[in-house]
């Protein structure tokens, strides 16, 4: 005799208890994505009309590190520059719709603990990403521009000045803030792998020494060739690994005090 899933007041089944064909599933896919891009089309239209006065947000590090001009050096890159400026605004609007449809997708076939466990991750994410985007465009960004732009001058009797062009700029910009706001993300990654079992936090620890290579060798790869830059990527994440191995002790000591105060059932 098999058990039973438990059955909500609703009639639904708790979780995964019911069996979707292949079918209903592809149909709740499309529904779902259909809804996600709606809203990026609708935010992507809405972020087009007000595109020049969000990269003039994003150009401020740029004026306060003491640049004042930027050129495009093709027709039509002041035009796509726009157009990513758009799109990489729409995406950060449309991210709490396209979560929420995830988890609608999701969720049907999690078990109530699994709910549990998931959504505060979830709810989590876009907070810690918003928190690495913000670091970078409030730190990180006016830091390297200062940096960058100190090599103007005379050099040898000659002017050495900088020409920024927009499609440059907005590439510099969106890629620290991406690679930061990914980074912030790395707690969250961690925490679920040890929540699903796949590492343990000893295991953690032992690769310490492994994550401060990896830390560098990855803000080698997403940031500007310049050495301050990339320890301004590097340090964070080691901070963030760090955190995360706190998290994960916290975490651990709260399911086991959870588990010694439940009751025992009598057999």
């Amino acid at each position: 005799m098999t058990a039973e899933r438990p059955v909500t007041a609703e009639g639904e089944e708790d979780g995964a208890g019911g069996k979707m064909p292949l079918l209903d599933h592809l149909i709740e896919l499309r529904s779902r994505l259909l809804k996600s891009l709606l809203a990026i089309g609708v935010a992507f239209g809405l972020c087009l009309y007000y595109a020049k006065p969000i990269f003039a947000i994003l150009v401020q590090p740029l004026v306060a590190a003491g640049q004042g001009k930027l050129i495009y050096t093709q027709l039509f890159e002041a035009f796509f520059v726009e157009i990513k400026v758009a799109l990489f605004a729409a995406m950060m609007i449309a991210f709490p719709v396209i979560a929420n449809q995830l988890w609608k997708f999701v969720a049907p076939g999690l078990y109530r603990q699994e709910k549990r466990a998931l959504l505060p991750f979830l709810l989590a994410t876009p907070v810690l990403f918003a928190v690495g985007a913000c670091f970078a465009y409030f730190i990180t960004i006016p830091i390297a521009l200062k940096f960058l732009l100190g090599f103007q001058g005379n050099v040898g009797g000659v002017t050495q000045e900088a020409l920024p062009s927009v499609g440059n700029y907005l590439s510099f910009t969106m890629q620290f803030i991406m690679a930061f706001g990914i980074a912030f993300l790395l707690p969250i990654l961690l925490m679920l792998l040890e929540r699903s079992g796949i590492v343990t936090r000893d295991q953690l620890v032992s690769a310490r020494r492994y994550m401060i290579v990896a830390a560098f060798a990855i803000a080698a790869v997403f940031t500007p060739p310049d050495i301050l830059s990339q320890l301004l990527l590097a340090i964070p994440l080691v901070l963030l690994y760090e955190l995360s191995l706190f998290a994960i002790w916290f975490t651990q000591r709260r399911r086991k005090k959870g588990a010694e105060a439940a009751p025992v059932e009598e057999v």
